[in-house]
């Protein structure tokens, strides 16, 4: 008897003979194979927007945003938790990304950690999940051991849980309190989820961290108010983002971010109210963070409340 593969497994009819086809033939291929991937996380969308409100809940009361995964979807869940410090202001213990096998998985392909679910629910003990927590298990097959056996951990504690994988019908269906599963298809180098199913889980998580840090005050409009200004490239940038959201004049900008300590956040304060650095911190820390509701100006959820208890 046999049996069925799952979609991601299975033999792509429109990339057959593909060896024998010109660069260019090759190219067009991916490249329509490619976009068949945003639809498919389109259809995710109502999914995707329950586990954004679960993070911003949790990350109200203090909890973190943690990926889980192994090879090529755990090194997506690091990239995306370690672009948001530098992108968002947050801290780097907020969003964290853990990977099979550890930091030398990073650079090293080490396949067999994915087998493991004690592994998974070791890695989970060792960062401490709790309830306030949200922890998103990455496996585009659905089946990864490491990542069952992490999202099973983390039920356990009463964290809530995502599953975002490319099977629908998958064991990851029965462990995740919520599944967001844009079906990408066959691949078109049999198996190789590296391509449409590592492409469908990184727009799927940049849809949850960037979402769930703008409903969280850690944008203004649609400017990185948090921006690190780590460089010089980023700190004109900083001053570029104060003059558009304030109106003001590059002469202004520069002597109030002096005086705000470069803190984006309240300096433009300062020139939206009139007001002075002082009464601009008190603003912002009245608001919990959030920059509209500082100016008085309404929307969005209220960041996390700084509290001992978070976890690291």
């Amino acid at each position: 008897m046999k049996t069925k593969l799952q979609a991601t497994e299975q033999r792509n009819p429109r990339s057959r003979g593909l060896d024998r086809k010109s660069t260019r033939e090759i190219l067009r291929i991916i490249n329509r194979e490619d976009a068949t991937v945003a639809r498919a996380v389109a259809r995710e969308i109502p999914a995707i927007a329950r586990a954004v409100e679960a993070i911003v809940a949790g990350m109200q009361r203090g909890g973190r945003l943690v990926y889980a995964g192994a090879g090529t979807s755990g090194r997506l869940g690091v990239l995306d938790a370690s672009e948001c410090p530098p992108t968002f202001g947050v801290s780097p213990r907020l969003v964290q990304g853990v990977i099979a096998g550890g930091r030398r998985a990073l650079v090293r392909s080490i396949e067999g950690a994915e087998d493991s679910a004690a592994l998974g629910k070791r890695d989970m003990a060792a960062r401490k999940i709790t309830r306030y927590d949200v922890v998103v298990g990455l496996a585009a097959s659905g089946t990864t051991p490491y990542v069952l056996g992490a999202l099973a951990a983390a039920k356990s504690r009463g964290a809530a849980t995502v599953g975002v994988t490319c099977n629908r019908k998958a064991p990851i269906s029965r462990v995740a309190r919520i599944l967001i599963a844009p079906e990408v298809g066959p691949e078109m180098v049999t198996g190789s989820t590296r391509m449409k199913a590592g492409t469908a889980q990184k727009l799927v998580l940049n849809m949850l961290s960037t979402t769930a840090m703008v409903r969280l005050g850690h944008v203004y409009d649609n400017w990185m108010i948090n921006v690190a200004q780590s460089n010089r490239k980023l700190r004109r940038r900083a001053q570029r983002i104060v003059a558009q959201a304030s109106g003001a004049g590059v002469g202004d900008v520069q002597r109030t971010l002096r005086q705000a300590g470069h803190d984006l956040r309240v300096a433009l304060v300062m020139l939206k109210a009139g007001v002075n650095a002082n009464e601009a911190r008190k603003r912002i820390r009245s608001a919990g963070g959030n920059v509209r509701a500082a100016l008085g100006e309404g929307g969005g959820a209220r960041p996390p409340a700084r509290s001992k208890k978070r976890n690291g």
